[in-house]
């Protein structure tokens, strides 16, 4: 009788539990649930390194590829971040460093150095829309766009991939401010990460999808460990695939520093 009992209980308490988690994500604004993405897919982690290779496809097939590292680092508060890229291959990219600090309410710093010419070239902002070393991702892409910047509206919930996910649209404030009119995003109900993106154009047609194609979880962390952007108006895309990442590695902040965009840090990025 006691062990029913015990069971009854443990069955209660689960239901309540589950039905709290749910009514809890269906309470959510749209604002919210980017906002958690965002920190899933941006943030995990007091700091990040990893191995980074990006192919680049034409429609017909041909490849071009990009090795890097990627370092990145949050601050205390996670309102700011910095990241650091290091490029291995090909050799005419091999030890061009890209550089971001990241803030929310105004405009990235960014800085590309290019060996070449031995020059330290600072992106300004109207450039974030801009592709990142000719892939199909753009330079905001790479470090996440600001939340502030959209409106954004949790239109449905419905199943991608197996997963149930929340579809969000968002809408930039200002048209100039963005590639995009607007995008929809199928986001993880249980992971927060982002399991697909549309990307329309001003003319209201769709012009890029993202896909997340392979999460794994690292450190007990679930990470987008491959992921496409494809550019569906020219069938060209690209795909990037991590590898040995590794979450509180323990990162200086002085690493991200004009003084090492030209001097790499050989210890980080072997």
């Amino acid at each position: 009788m006691q062990k029913r009992k015990y069971i009854l209980s443990l069955i209660t308490i689960f239901t309540f539990w589950n039905v709290g988690i749910s009514m809890t994500q269906k309470n959510l604004s749209g604002e919210e649930i980017v906002k958690e993405s965002q920190q899933a897919f941006y943030y995990a982690g007091k700091d990040m390194q990893a191995k980074v290779l990006m192919k680049l496809i034409s429609k017909n097939g041909n490849e071009r590829i990009r090795e890097l590292t990627m370092l990145r680092l949050n601050d205390n508060n996670n309102d700011k971040q910095k990241y650091y890229m290091y490029f291995h291959q090909p050799a005419d990219v091999r030890a061009m460093t890209f550089m971001v600090w990241k803030y929310t309410g105004k405009a990235d710093d960014r800085w590309l150095y290019i060996p070449a010419i031995k020059l330290v070239k600072r992106i300004v902002a109207d450039d974030k829309n801009s592709s990142f070393v000719g892939s199909d991702f753009s330079y905001e892409d790479v470090s996440g766009r600001d939340i502030s910047d959209d409106i954004h509206t949790l239109k449905k919930e419905e199943k991608i991939n197996s997963r149930n996910a929340f579809v969000v649209e968002s809408v930039p404030k200002q048209a100039s401010g963005a590639y995009f009119s607007r995008k929809v995003s199928w986001i993880d109900k249980e992971t927060f990460l982002p399991l697909k993106e549309e990307y329309y154009d001003k003319r209201g047609d769709l012009y890029k999808t993202f896909t997340a194609d392979k999460i794994e979880n690292i450190q007990e962390i679930p990470t987008i460990m491959k992921r496409t952007m494809l550019d569906t108006q020219n069938g060209h895309r690209t795909e990037v695939s991590f590898t040995k990442v590794k979450y509180n590695v323990g990162l200086r902040d002085n690493l991200f520093s004009e003084r090492y965009l030209r001097n790499p840090p050989r210890e980080w990025i072997r």
